[in-house]
């Protein structure tokens, strides 16, 4: 991939990677992802998608979604300089509450 091609990076290395739904996007973005956040990146989209088979993808502002249904998101993350933000969108109602697996890398 030449220099052209390669995405810009915001500030705290998040990605810029046009926004869009299915795979190919978050994988685009998981590709941008610099240093150790790609391997996070793979780990948790793997993760994700081994739980939840029929799961659903998007690039949204510059984070990859993962939903059940198209625009019904539970999941985002997001580069930062020094971590990769997880955020559950409805985490009230995890099960049990607070319910969170350390990803190691």
């Amino acid at each position: 991939m030449s220099d052209e091609e390669k995405p810009k990076l915001l500030s705290g290395g998040n990605p810029q990677i046009p926004k869009g739904y299915g795979d190919q996007p978050v994988r685009a973005y998981i590709k941008a992802m610099p240093g150790w956040k790609q391997t996070i990146g793979r780990k948790l989209d793997a993760l994700i998608q081994e739980t939840v088979p029929d799961v659903q993808k998007a690039v949204k502002w510059n984070s990859p979604f993962y939903g059940m249904q198209k625009d019904v998101w539970f999941l985002n993350f997001h580069c930062f300089t020094k971590y990769v933000k997880v955020a559950f969108l409805e985490g009230a109602k995890l099960d049990p509450m607070g319910s969170v697996a350390q990803i190691g890398c």
